[in-house]
Parts: structure tokens; sequence; C-alpha cells
């Protein structure tokens, strides 16, 4: 019987690649449904009544593992573990692996892509250049870059065994150049990096961000919606 797939809502950036880099690795069927961002279609009400917090990735999952309805699901960590609970794939069972895996998910969902986030922001879209913001977040980018590099230097993996908590990573550390690091100065991280950048599932996932927006642009226009909203947006 074939699976029936899942719809995933998505645009190209960080958090929608680590959707379609752990559908690709576990050769899930899905349908990419696109959201651009730089247009509002985040603010859509059909979208907005499967991801409250108006960001993408969510997804639709029309055959959850319990045979019921189905069940839609926002914010890319809980994605992630939704699916390798799902599929039983890249999120050890044991509780011990378990555990490292979830930890260093949860580091990316609140440490690097935060900070590499405002990295982004007050480096590149920022009207006013502010530097302080600027060297505050490139700092404390590096700092984590830092951190992933220690713990890479005894393991292939950040959990060992290759996971979830590699493919919610990896989109973050894509633009370094951007957020003011040289993967030189991390060894560890580096080969880490372009072990991940080979393997076949991550470039498929890659293609499929080529062929939804070939040539990513933030205008004024696509700046006014995504940068500096308020409440009146999700009402």
């Amino acid at each position: 019987m074939e699976a029936k797939m899942i719809d995933v809502y998505y645009w190209t950036t960080p958090n929608g690649h680590k959707i379609t880099i752990y559908a690709e690795e576990a050769e899930i069927p899905y349908r990419i449904v696109p959201v651009n961002i730089g247009a509002g279609d985040q603010f859509r009400p059909d979208f907005l009544s499967i991801a409250p917090n108006n960001r993408i990735p969510a997804i639709i999952d029309y055959a959850p593992a319990d045979g019921g309805a189905a069940i839609s699901v926002f914010e890319s960590g809980a994605i992630l573990q939704y699916l390798a609970e799902k599929t039983g794939k890249f999120l050890p069972a044991d509780l011990r692996g378990r555990t490292e895996v979830m930890q260093w998910l949860y580091w990316q969902m609140a440490g690097l892509g935060p900070m590499a986030g405002q990295n982004h922001h007050f480096v590149q879209y920022a009207p006013e250049k502010i530097p302080y913001a600027i060297e505050r977040y490139v700092k404390e980018t590096n700092r984590l870059y830092g951190v992933l590099d220690k713990r890479l230097a005894d393991r292939e993996f950040v959990a060992d065994a290759y996971s979830i908590a590699d493919m919610a990573i990896y989109p973050w550390v894509v633009p370094y150049e951007r957020q003011g690091q040289k993967l030189e100065d991390f060894p560890h991280l580096k080969r880490w990096f372009e072990t991940i950048q080979a393997r076949p599932a991550v470039q498929r996932a890659y293609q499929v961000a080529q062929e939804i927006n070939e040539r990513p642009v933030v205008s004024d226009a696509s700046r006014s919606i995504l940068f500096g909203q308020t409440a009146g947006v999700v009402k």
C-alpha cells in the first residue's frame, strides 16, 4: 500500500530546508506547498490555521501513526521530532541516545538559529547599520560555532550517529559567510559540514529550493512584510 504524502508548507530558508532534508533522508513522500514569505503568504488565514505563529515550516500529515484524522504540526524542531518518531529514523530509541539528540536539537532551536538569524538581520537587512548589534550577533554566532566545533572534535556527527540534530543545525551553517564566519577557523565543524553537504539527500533537498525560489531576494517591499510586524497580522 502506497504511503500517503505529507504536505510541507515551505519556503527557502534554513528552517524550511530542515524539513525537506528530513523527508529526503527518510524517503517520506511529500508535496511542497510554497509559502512565499516575502509576499506575505504566511499571513493567509488558511496558513495561520495550521501555523499560528505565522512562520514556516509547517506540515499536514494525512496518515498519522494513531490512524486518526490528519494532523498539522508547526515549528521546525517539533516537525523533525514528529517525523522521526513516526518513521523511527534518525532519532535513537534508547534513553541516552535520544537525550543526546534532543539536547542538540534544542541547542539549535534556542541558540544557533535565533542568534544567526539576528546576525543576518542586522548585517544584511537592517536599514540602519548599528555597530553594537552587528558585533554582538557576529560574536555570538562565532561562540556558537566554537561550541559546535568542540563537540565535533571526537565524533563524526553531533550526537554520534547522523540524526535530526545534524539536519537542524546544518542549514544554519550554510550561510556562514553572510554570518561573518570562516569555516577554516573551525576544522572539526568544517569536516562535519562537508560530510553533510555531500550527502545525496541533502543535495536533493537544496535542489528543491532552487526549483521553488531560484534567486532569493529581499526587496524594500518584502522587507516591510518580513520585519516589524505586530500582533495585528495574526488577528
